[in-house]
């Protein structure tokens, strides 16, 4: 594997930073926020420098604290204000399996945005439409290659990698549309020296498709990670991202795709960077377009299918596949609600008064004042609650639907979970997410997916013999505290 080698001090004099959507003060001077979590306690100078939720680096104390906000996940650096990089330091690199057309396409946008950079174009043994992708790959000036037989996306992709030397590579699938400038916004953040990867928002392809699926894909389609930039680290809000398009130093790139995995094999891509120290981020600035699948049949099997990849990311990542990830004290909370005793909420509260006893005590190290560390210590525990309560109802109506369900035909109480549960996820995401789709349409079109993902996880956890794998919750981290 490669190794990025020893931090860098980079963030150049006028770079800006950002404190992203999950960073919170909790008191005047202290900060919460990354993953895991830390609590920061701020000197005077620094608060002042972040009053307005970001800060310019412009001395060494700027400089340091900028590095270890962005170092943490605290903060992200705001790509324009970052030097500009050579584009025609990237090789394109685009896997193909039939669909000559949309390569046409893609091919088109790659030409308009990126006019200088080389073009390698995988045919993942396409069989009689080879000729078609052939005639885009010379009509547009890229090199092909061919597959002897088919190997998946993944394998295609390390085909083109092999054959690349320049300094970055834009991997980028098929049913893809660039957007000018979105592929020079990302570059210029490998200005960090230890940043392996960064990828795009990716949005929905105006003017394509219609009806209920299309309007669902395009409010909460899988490969649309939001518009709040960040670290891509296991265990955190984003924990993965997509290769539909992604942007990478060949130097960590070497490092390949896993042989064999035909899906999630971009999930085990960015964990296996992780695990080497190598960064990986997020930035929403920068957007493509994608052909979401229009028809019911294309999209519920496509969903079902990222569901399979969950088994195999279990063998090779261990508890790093856990859908949830829960303090002890709080998936003890949630078990104690979900059971609906007389004696549940009585038992939820010690539990809680006992989370917030054990946080004070573990907060004293920091230099604040009593007081302040029990308003510090009931708003982290508020925190844990929500979180693990959006958690619960994410794990009831998608994880664990299946069990849920049949539970249901024989448990007023499993009834009563799963019916609750699936109101409050559905009328806060439609609330989250202001869909241009009726509520009945959203809501059904939310359980499809959850259904879809859920079926594809049981089934690849019992073929591979291993249930576990759909039932896996892992206790985070405990937060840091520092100065």
């Amino acid at each position: 594997m490669t190794d990025p080698g020893p931090a860098e001090s980079w963030i150049p004099p006028g770079a800006q930073v950002r404190l992203n959507k999950h960073a919170r003060f909790l008191s005047k001077n202290v900060l919460m926020g990354g993953s895991p979590s830390r609590v920061l306690t701020l000197t005077h100078r620094a608060d002042k420098l972040l009053a307005d939720a970001g800060l310019t680096v412009t001395d060494d104390l700027s400089k340091r604290l900028a590095e270890q906000l962005t170092e943490t996940g605290i903060a992200d650096p705001v790509p324009e204000t970052l030097p500009g990089q050579d584009t025609t330091q990237i090789t394109v690199v685009v896997p193909t399996y039939q669909r000559s057309l949309q390569l046409k396409r893609l091919l088109s946008s790659v030409k308009f945005c990126l006019p200088n950079s080389p073009v390698i174009v995988v045919d993942d043994a396409s069989g009689s439409e080879s000729k078609g992708i052939v005639q885009q790959a010379e009509a547009h000036g890229a090199r092909y290659i061919l597959l002897e037989q088919n190997s998946g996306p993944g394998e295609a992709r390390n085909a083109g990698l092999a054959e690349i030397s320049t300094e970055f590579v834009l991997f980028v699938d098929t049913d893809v549309v660039l957007q000018k400038d979105g592929i020079d916004l990302l570059l210029r953040h490998f200005a960090d020296p230890r940043l392996a990867a960064a990828a795009p928002r990716v949005l929905s392809l105006p003017g394509y498709g219609g009806g209920w699926i299309t309007d669902y894909e395009g409010a909460r389609s899988s490969l649309d990670h939001g518009p709040d930039a960040g670290l891509v680290r296991p265990h955190s809000p984003l924990s993965w991202i997509s290769t539909t398009c992604l942007l990478m130093r060949t130097q960590a790139a070497r490092i390949g795709f896993s042989p064999g995995m035909r899906v999630a094999e971009d999930v085990d891509l960015v964990w296996r960077l992780h695990s080497t120290e190598w960064r990986v981020r997020y930035e929403p600035s920068s957007t493509v377009y994608h052909e979401h699948r229009s028809t019911a049949q294309e999209w519920f099997t496509r969903k079902f299918i990222y569901g399979t990849g969950a088994a195999d990311l279990a063998q090779r990542h261990g508890n790093l596949v856990a859908p949830a990830v829960l303090a002890p004290w709080a998936g003890a909370v949630l078990i104690c609600v979900a059971v609906q005793r007389r004696w549940s909420l009585t038992a939820a509260a010690v539990l809680t008064g006992w989370a917030y006893t054990s946080m004070v005590w573990k907060l004293r190290s920091l230099s604040l004042a009593r007081q302040q560390r029990l308003l510090l210590a009931s708003r982290l525990i508020s925190f844990g609650l929500l979180t693990a309560a959006g958690q619960g109802v994410a794990l009831t109506v998608r994880h664990w639907i299946p069990g849920v369900v049949v539970g249901s035909l024989f448990s007023k109480r499993a009834r009563r979970l799963l019916l609750l549960s699936t109101a409050i996820d559905t009328a806060w995401e439609y609330v989250r997410l202001k869909p241009e789709m009726s509520l009945a349409k959203f809501a059904a079109a939310r359980r499809l997916d959850d259904l879809a993902y859920s079926l594809g996880v049981w089934k690849s956890a019992l073929c591979s013999g291993s249930p576990r794998t759909a039932l896996r919750t892992l206790a985070p981290t405990r937060p840091m505290c520092r100065r």
